[in-house]
C-alpha cells in the first residue's frame, strides 16, 4: 500500500510502492479509481489513472492488485459494449444511470447468466493450451469454443456433462504433469499488452470482401492484413469504417471507437441491430463487440482501449475465426500517448509525440495476421487490423500518418474534395495503394478468372490517363483532343461514377459481391472496346454516347441482387447490336 504525493491530471505519483511491479493495476484513493503503473523509480510509482482524478490529493491510499491490466475472455463478449478498460457500459447504466460514477466495479462478463455447454473433449484426453474442451452457442452467428488456457498441459480428469452452466461453474479439471489438479471455468484472463501466442504465421493470400468496389477491386486488403484510412475532417473515414464493419466477410468484428465523437458510436449502436449480415441472415450485432471510448471519456483510457479490443480479437482468432479490428481512430490514441508522455516529463519527439510512437503503432498492427492456432487440432484463424488516421488539416506528413504508412500494407487515402462532390467512398484512386495484389492474384485468377485482374489494371490505367488528359483539357479545351482521347475521358468518368461511387443508403448498392463487381467492370470496359472499334470505322462519338444501352449501363449498379446477372448480359447484347448498327451506318456513309 502506498500514498499519493502528486496529482497531475490523469497522472498520479505514489510513494511506498516498492512491492508493486511495472504495469500492475492499482486502486487509487477512497473511490478506488482504477489505474496502471507506468514506471517505477525506487519506491515511487507513476500511475496512469483511467478515471477522472478531481478531488484526489496527497496522502490518499494506493493499493496494488499485483496483476497487469487484463481482460476477461469467455461467453458474453459478443453484442456487449465496453469502455476502454472492459467495463460493460450497458450494465453500468442499469445500475447507476447514464452518468457513470467513479470507481464503479462491474464484472465484464455476466456472472448469473447460464450458457448451454456441450463438451467435445473426453475424460482421459491429453490436452495442451488452445485445445477445445467444449462449445457454447453464444449467439445465432457465433459458436464460442471454450479452450484450455495457454500454458496448461495435462490430462482431462473431469468434464462437465452437457447442460446449463454459468461462466464461473467448474466445467473441467486438468491433471498436470506434476500430479496437481487445475480447475477450469468458461472464463480466462489475459494481459492486454501481451499478444496471445500462436504456432505459426502465414502470409495473407485471401481477400477480405468488404462489398465496396473501390476497395475490393482496386485496393484490396487480405484477411490477416493491415490497412490505414487517413483523411482530413469530413472526408468519410467513419463512413468507410462503418461499411467495413457492416459488410466484411469475417466471423467477428471488434469495433473500437477511440476518442471519436459520441454520436458516431450512437450511429453504430442504432444501425447494427437493424442491419442483416449477408453471410448469416442474422443482425450484425450477433457477431460484433464494441469498445466505446468517446472523446468525452478520460483520455488515459483511450490508450488502453486499442489493446483491449485487439486482445479480444486475438481470443476469437484463436478459436479459428476470421476477425476484423476496426480502430477509429489511432490518431486520438496517439494524442493520449502524447498527453501521458508530457505529464511523465519524457523527452518529446516530433510534434510532441513520444519517441516510441512508431514502435507502439507497430506493436498494434503486428498483432494482425493469419496464424495456425495453439492446440493439437489444425485450426487457422485470421486477424485483420484497419485503423483510421485523422491528421490535423489532412497533412499526411505528420508523425502518426508517417508511422502508420511504414507499417501497413494497404493505404486508402481519403480525399475531402471527393467527399464535397458527394463521391463516396471518397478514396482517391491516384494516391491509394495495396501491396497485397500480387500475393492474392492466384486467388482472383482461380475464383474470378484471369480477366478480372487484367480489367482491374486496365481500369487503373484509364483513371491515370484521365488525370494526365485533364491537364491538357485545362490548357486547350476538350474539343482539341482526338476522338480516342475524348473516349478515354468518358470511360474514366463512367468508371468513377458508375463503378467506384457507391450509395451507402441504398440497400442494393451498399454491398456489391465479387461476381457483381467483376461483371460491372467488364461491362464498362466492353463498352469501351466496342466504341473504339466503332470510332475506327467512322462512328461519331455523340452517337455512341446517345445509344439507349449507355443510359441502362449508368443505372446497372442499382439492379436488384437476384437479377443483375441476367440484366448485365442483356445490356451487353443490346449494346453490341446498337454500336454495330452505328458502325455499319458510318461505313456506308463513307
Amino acid at each position: 500500500m502506498g500514498k499519493i504525493i502528486k496529482v497531475s491530471g490523469p497522472l498520479v505519483v505514489a510513494e511506498g510502492m516498492a512491492d508493486a511491479n511495472m504495469a500492475d493495476v492499482v486502486r487509487v484513493g477512497p473511490h478506488r479509481l482504477i489505474g496502471e503503473i507506468l514506471n517505477m523509480t525506487g519506491d515511487l510509482a507513476s500511475i496512469q489513472v483511467y478515471e477522472e482524478t478531481s478531488g484526489l490529493g496527497p496522502g490518499a491510499e494506493v493499493v496494488t492488485t499485483g496483476a497487469p491490466l487484463s481482460v476477461e475472455l469467455g461467453p458474453g463478449l459478443i453484442e456487449n459494449i465496453y469502455d476502454g478498460i472492459q467495463r460493460p457500459l450497458e450494465e453500468i447504466v442499469k445500475r447507476v444511470g447514464a452518468n457513470i460514477t467513479r470507481g464503479i466495479e462491474v464484472p465484464p462478463l455476466p456472472r448469473d447468466k447460464k450458457w448451454h455447454w456441450t463438451p467435445v473433449a473426453a475424460v482421459g484426453d491429453a490436452v495442451t493450451g488452445g485445445d477445445v474442451l467444449g462449445t457454447v452457442p453464444e449467439t445465432a452467428s457465433v459458436l464460442h469454443k471454450i479452450m484450455v488456457p495457454n500454458g496448461v498441459i495435462g490430462t482431462v480428469e473431469y468434464l462437465a456433462a452437457d447442460g446449463e452452466y454459468t461462466i464461473l461453474d467448474e466445467i473441467a479439471r486438468i491433471k498436470l504433469p506434476g500430479g496437481e489438479t487445475r480447475s477450469l471455468t468458461m472464463v480466462q484472463k489475459w494481459p492486454v499488452r501481451v499478444g496471445r501466442p500462436y504456432q505459426k504465421k502465414f502470409p495473407p493470400v485471401t481477400p477480405l470482401q468488404s462489398g465496396q468496389r473501390v476497395i475490393d477491386t482496386m485496393f484490396p486488403i487480405a484477411k490477416g492484413g493491415t490497412a490505414a484510412v487517413p483523411g482530413p475532417f469530413g472526408s468519410g473515414k467513419t463512413v468507410v469504417q462503418h461499411q467495413l464493419a457492416k459488410w466484411s466477410d469475417v466471423d467477428i468484428v471488434v469495433y473500437i471507437g477511440c476518442g471519436e465523437r459520441g454520436n458516431e458510436m450512437t450511429d453504430v449502436l442504432r444501425e447494427f441491430p437493424e442491419l442483416t449480415d449477408p453471410r448469416t441472415g442474422e443482425t450484425l450485432m450477433k457477431r460484433t463487440v464494441l469498445i466505446a471510448n468517446t472523446s468525452d471519456m478520460p483520455v488515459a483510457a483511450r490508450e488502453a482501449s486499442v489493446y483491449t479490443g485487439i486482445t479480444i480479437a486475438e481470443y476469437f482468432r484463436d478459436m479459428g475465426y476470421d476477425v476484423a479490428v476496426i480502430a477509429d481512430s489511432t490518431s486520438r490514441w496517439a494524442e493520449a500517448l502524447r498527453e501521458m508522455s508530457g505529464r511523465l516529463e519524457e523527452m518529446p519527439g516530433e510534434e510532441g509525440y513520444p519517441a516510441y510512437l512508431a514502435s507502439r503503432l507497430a506493436q498494434f498492427y503486428e498483432r494482425a495476421g493469419v496464424v495456425q492456432c495453439m492446440g493439437s487440432d489444425d485450426r487457422t484463424g485470421s486477424l485483420t487490423a484497419v485503423g483510421a488516421v485523422s491528421p490535423p488539416g489532412g497533412d499526411l506528413s505528420e508523425p502518426v500518418s508517417q508511422g502508420t504508412m511504414r507499417i501497413v500494407k494497404v493505404f486508402w487515402s481519403l480525399d475531402a474534395s471527393l467527399a464535397y462532390r458527394r463521391h463516396f467512398p471518397a478514396i482517391n484512386w491516384l494516391n491509394s495503394y495495396s501491396l497485397y495484389l500480387e500475393s492474392m492474384r492466384p486467388w482472383y485468377d482461380e475464383h474470378l478468372g484471369e480477366e478480372f485482374m487484367v480489367n482491374r489494371s486496365r481500369a487503373m490505367r484509364l483513371l491515370q490517363e484521365e488525370n494526365e488528359l485533364n491537364e491538357i483539357v485545362q490548357l486547350v479545351g476538350k474539343d482539341s483532343l482526338s476522338a480516342t482521347d475524348q473516349l478515354t475521358l468518358e470511360i474514366a468518368r463512367m468508371l468513377r461514377e458508375d463503378f467506384l461511387q457507391q450509395n451507402a443508403f441504398m440497400d442494393v448498392d451498399s454491398y456489391s459481391s465479387f461476381d457483381r463487381q467483376k461483371r460491372l467492370l467488364g461491362l464498362i470496359l466492353h463498352y469501351e472496346n466496342l466504341c473504339r472499334g466503332a470510332i475506327a470505322r467512322g462512328a461519331a462519338l455523340t452517337d455512341l454516347y446517345a445509344i439507349p444501352s449507355r443510359e441502362r449501363l449508368g443505372w446497372a449498379k442499382y439492379t436488384e441482387s437476384d437479377q443483375y446477372a441476367r440484366a448485365y448480359d442483356e445490356i451487353a447484347r443490346t449494346m453490341a447490336e446498337e454500336i454495330e448498327a452505328l458502325a455499319r451506318k458510318a461505313g456506308e456513309q463513307s
